[in-house]
């Protein structure tokens, strides 16, 4: 049985001086409150002195296996234990248990890699997991890296070059688990070389119908920097794709410039070419309009006639895509004046659109103003044609008033009617001008010489194909 020791009183005599008393001094001693076991208690100091001392031995508990938690649990901090114990899987701790240590991916176990839960209660050595780190990679002159986790385990650096620089080496490296980083440092050099340029095909398309041009489209250039893949600037000097080119050839130029701006270029051609008929040639006494060129695939053309001429025939023809004119040719022969008619109205529509008329009225035969007028314009019958004037006289009194167009003669109602509908008076003469669309453009109570009445239709009257025909035959009447 374990014994509790009681305090006891150490006793020490001082010598004193010869001829003085000696001193007796009580010192207590300090209370020992322990378990202690035979032959581990107390003993008494060696030698001459008067001290008693009291040791305390070492606390060695007793051994028992089947304690579960024998020694403290292992906490391996990014890292575990792997233990066997005598007593079974369940016991970690028990003593006798022994330990593998290991660390996660990205440290290193730093100490014992294993360990033994000993007699004392503590494990026989200490362990314990440490970060690894890369050393920080140098800065690339002209570039830069940029990593995913810093200088740790399997963190990744990519590496870039400014614009105008190309990378030689690695272009990534890893941090590796013995703390080095893979591959190599990289460089940045000058970028000197242009990049890749590749022009679409050149185009030869068919004018569309109808037109001198074609609509023609194509893809953008393949182009690609040798060093990045980067192209800074893609420049056409030419039209943009899905533009109009017209008739002929047409050169398409691109260039690209590279970060470094390093330049490449490339050119192609859009060939357009117009399908053609025949030139029409007019009939005589008429000419003809057409739209577009003229003689152009999808091209239509009008044929008309001169003044005091009929077309005889299919107006219009169409160039077709086998190159030829749909139809045939028409002819213009001389009109055909019906003075049979029931009105002055149906008398005056045989002339639109076709004949400006001159309505002459006089008095009497020999009335100085009508021989004047008639003299005159006996002498300009050229030009009344070119000009299509047809000349209407009506002369007379009744019973013997006479109206006429050339040799036409008029009954004497249409006659009458003329004089009514264009408010002429048979007492004095007069003369109206009639433009083709049947208004009335000017009247005149004395002659009119041809000079004067040719400048007034040539400057107000005529229309643009009119003014087109005097300019071809300025001196036809010469």
């Amino acid at each position: 049985m374990p014994n509790i020791r009681p305090a006891r009183i150490i006793l020490q005599v001082l010598k004193m001086p010869h001829g003085a008393s000696p001193i007796l001094l009580f010192l207590w001693a300090k209370v020992v409150s322990s378990t202690w076991h035979e032959g581990s208690g107390y003993y008494a100091a060696q030698g001459q002195t008067n001290e008693v001392y009291v040791e305390e031995t070492p606390h060695v508990p007793a051994p028992e296996y089947r304690v579960p938690q024998w020694c403290h649990l292992l906490n391996i901090y990014h890292g575990e234990a792997t233990c066997y114990s005598p007593r079974g899987g369940s016991y970690r701790s028990s003593l006798g248990t022994r330990c593998e240590l290991s660390c996660d991916r990205g440290y290193r176990l730093i100490g014992a890699k294993s360990v033994q839960c000993l007699l004392n209660r503590r494990w026989s050595g200490l362990g314990y997991c440490r970060q690894i780190r890369c050393h920080t990679l140098p800065a690339v002159h002209h570039g830069s890296y940029q990593c995913s986790d810093g200088v740790k385990v399997d963190s990744h650096c990519d590496y870039t070059c400014r614009p105008g620089y190309s990378l030689e080496g690695d272009r990534s490296r890893v941090c590796m688990e013995d703390g080095r980083w893979s591959g190599g440092e990289p460089i940045c050099v000058a970028d000197i070389e242009p990049p890749k340029l590749q022009c679409p095909e050149s185009r030869v398309r068919l004018a569309e119908p109808g037109k001198l041009t074609a609509v023609v489209y194509w893809d953008p250039p393949r182009a690609k920097d040798s060093v990045d893949g980067i192209i800074r600037q893609v420049r056409l000097r030419g039209p943009d794709p899905g533009s109009e080119f017209s008739e002929g050839e047409h050169v398409v130029r691109y260039s690209v410039y590279d970060q470094a701006y390093n330049r490449a270029s490339c050119k192609f051609f859009v060939r357009v070419y117009v399908s053609r008929c025949p030139v029409l040639k007019a009939p005589e006494h008429g000419y003809v309009t057409c739209d577009s060129a003229s003689n152009n695939y999808g091209a239509t053309c009008e044929y008309h006639c001169d003044g005091g001429y009929e077309r005889q025939g299919a107006p219009l023809r169409v160039c077709q895509s086998s190159r030829q004119w749909s139809g045939s040719m028409p002819i213009c022969t001389p009109m055909q004046i019906n003075v049979d008619v029931n009105s002055a109205a149906g008398l005056l529509d045989q002339f639109y659109e076709k004949r400006r008329l001159l309505v002459i009225s006089a008095p009497d035969p020999s009335d100085r103003y009508y021989k004047m007028q008639n003299a005159m314009l006996q002498q300009a019958i050229c030009g009344l044609d070119l000009r299509h004037i047809t000349v209407i006289e009506l002369v007379g009194q009744p019973p013997h008033e006479v109206g006429r167009i050339r040799e036409h003669r008029l009954s004497d109602n249409i006659s009458e009617q003329l004089r009514q509908f264009l408010h002429m008076s048979r007492y004095r003469f007069n003369v109206v001008l009639l433009d083709k669309d049947g208004g009335d453009r000017e009247r005149y109570i004395q002659p009119v010489t041809p000079d004067e009445l040719f400048s007034f239709i040539d400057t107000y009257l005529l229309s643009s194909q009119e003014q087109l025909q005097r300019e071809q035959n300025r001196d036809g009447c010469e």
